[in-house]
């Protein structure tokens, strides 16, 4: 048993096993070794998932802590056996401890009461000025109605936002001058963090499956920006050999991609 567990350890740290294998390993030998392993890979998700949440009232190290937290419960709640991406289970996991820190949190933050006060006063005049004008009233209107600076009521309006739960029949500010837009319209649109979580997993997984010549082609093409002619000097191949990999790599990117459409 000592001697899986040592194979587990040394297999943990090669690059190119792919998280499917570890999660694998991690389920049937809980090595820790090979936790802190996946616990490092996947690293990016929390960050992406804390700069969501940044500039909120909370300082984002605080933010990004919790993350990992949630990131490290998400990996040990994980079934590999369920089939479904680990980044699509662990991100509404992540979400959760963040929101959830927010709400604790939330009590015991205080907000100036001279942001309360405005707070209020700005709520009672967006409804005085939407009658008024007839339009959605914006931060200058809102800040000559109260004799107030910009400043003030955007900082006001930010820290209301943090603590004070929403209507779905809110109405957000939008690009028009005479459109609303309801906080419920909102809700079902796809998540920018999420996909950016996704389209990196899925970066990662194509490119481990491609041979050492392949990787090198990609990463000079299109992460270094280089010439199919530099690529082809640096080495050793004409530049038509390179053109003709890069199809072949790009094909196997639109396979891999109709693999996911497909299941």
């Amino acid at each position: 048993m000592g001697n899986n567990r040592n194979s587990a350890t040394k297999i943990s740290k090669d690059e190119e096993m792919s998280v499917k294998d570890l999660f694998k390993i991690y389920s049937e030998t809980k090595d820790q070794e090979v936790r802190d392993e996946l616990i490092n890979r996947h690293l990016y998700i929390a960050e992406i998932l804390s700069k969501k949440y940044a500039n909120r009232g909370i300082d984002f190290d605080d933010i990004y802590q919790v993350a990992c937290l949630g990131l490290i419960y998400a990996i040990d709640r994980y079934d590999i056996s369920k089939g479904y991406e680990f980044s699509s289970f662990a991100t509404p996991t992540i979400i959760g401890e963040i929101k959830k820190y927010f709400r604790d949190k939330g009590w015991s933050i205080r907000v100036p009461r001279r942001i309360q006060e405005l707070s209020k006063k700005i709520n009672n005049a967006k409804l005085l000025l939407s009658q008024k004008l007839q339009k959605t009233p914006t931060v200058q209107d809102i800040a000559e109605y109260l004799n107030s600076t910009e400043e003030e009521v955007l900082e006001a309006m930010e820290a209301s936002k943090v603590y004070t739960p929403h209507s779905l029949d809110a109405s957000l500010d939008s690009d028009s001058d005479d459109k609303d837009v309801s906080l419920a319209a909102l809700i079902g649109q796809e998540d920018e963090y999420l996909l950016r979580v996704e389209n990196r997993d899925f970066l990662l997984d194509t490119i481990n499956k491609l041979n050492e010549i392949e990787k090198k082609i990609i990463k000079d093409r299109y992460f270094n920006r280089k010439t199919q002619i530099a690529i082809a000097e640096d080495i050793g191949m004409s530049q038509m050999t390179v053109s003709r990999l890069e199809k072949k790599i790009i094909e196997k990117f639109r396979k891999e991609l109709k693999k996911i459409y497909n299941e």
